[in-house]
């Protein structure tokens, strides 16, 4: 069973796995003008470092992981971040939480902006998490990929939980009528609210 935990601090969340890829990328989640291979390895100093001094061969080595794991299109590690597109640009905010090992990968729409080929590679890098034992709470408001992603669905309506259901009770119908307040089995179409979902591995 799992504990309480209130981290207190991003670099106490940190220290026992507990990352946050944001839903704005450009201002919270990269440093555009720093090369791809700082902003992977910028939260993971303390791990390549020796008497405050970076170690570059394990950046580099760092660096190269990340964007064979993720498949980021780049002529190498050290072009600008901000010159990527938005799908290689989310792929590198990816690679940096997944060189700090998470145990828990809170997504906050994590497709957004991106194009289909990149979204494809984020939904298959989300179900080899989750097979690799990684819990994955994603806030999504594409409802597509919440029917495809998800174990289990919190809904909000009008900022509360209006509901939950279990991968078994998932469908369109079922999360739309909870999103929109309705109590009838009308489908209606969904308009911008969020929708909170948390996958976990299957031995959780």
């Amino acid at each position: 069973a799992g504990k309480d935990f209130k981290p207190g601090s991003p670099s106490k969340a940190i220290k026992r796995g507990l990352l946050l890829v944001p839903e704005d990328r450009r201002h919270h989640g990269l440093i555009l003008a720093d090369s791809i291979r700082g902003n992977i390895s910028l939260p993971n100093l303390g791990r390549i470092s020796r008497l405050g001094l970076v170690s570059r061969g394990l950046e580099n080595q760092m660096a190269h992981g990340g964007i064979a794991e993720l498949g980021i299109r780049t002529t190498g590690p050290t072009k600008a971040t901000g010159q990527l597109s938005g799908g290689n640009q989310q792929k590198v905010v990816l690679a940096r939480w997944l060189a700090a090992n998470p145990a828990i990968l809170i997504l906050d729409e994590p497709t957004r902006g991106v194009d289909v080929g990149a979204k494809s590679d984020i939904y298959h890098l989300i179900e080899q998490l989750v097979a690799r034992g990684v819990g994955v709470l994603m806030i999504s408001s594409d409802l597509e990929e919440v029917l495809r992603l998800s174990d289990r669905v919190l809904v909000l309506h009008e900022h509360s939980i209006a509901g939950e259901l279990a991968r078994q009770d998932l469908s369109e119908e079922a999360v739309m009528r909870l999103a929109t307040g309705s109590t009838d089995r009308k489908s209606t179409r969904l308009n911008s609210s969020h929708i909170p979902l948390s996958r976990m591995p299957s031995s959780a």
